[in-house]
């Protein structure tokens, strides 16, 4: 891209890349809140027991403290990439492009 073109777009630019920051984080924000709070219930169902606050500490088992690790990881990872896919495409339906950070993304 020349220097002339994007200097044409760097206030449009920076504006929707503050929004799309803002709008971002707030989706992963509240993505990861949900799926904490729903591996929680979930545990506690399972096992009839709270969650291990701190999986490293030494009297949770290794068994107990590797299960919460790879189920609450696996849970919040997975929510925040949806919560990040779903706001790119209110981001596009609203703005008719992708967020500044997807756009040069080759798939």
């Amino acid at each position: 891209m020349a220097k002339g073109s994007k200097g044409s777009t760097d206030s449009k630019g920076s504006k929707g890349s503050k929004v799309w920051s803002v709008y971002g984080l707030g989706a992963t924000v509240l993505a990861t809140f949900v799926a904490r709070k729903a591996m929680t219930t979930s545990w506690k169902l399972a096992t009839g027991k709270q969650p291990p606050q701190n999986p490293s500490h030494p009297d949770v088992s290794m068994g107990e403290a590797v299960a919460w690790a790879s189920a609450s990881g696996v849970a919040v990872g997975l929510a925040r990439m949806l919560a990040s896919r779903k706001a790119a495409d209110y981001y596009r339906r609203s703005t008719g492009h992708l967020p500044p950070n997807l756009e040069d993304v080759e798939v």
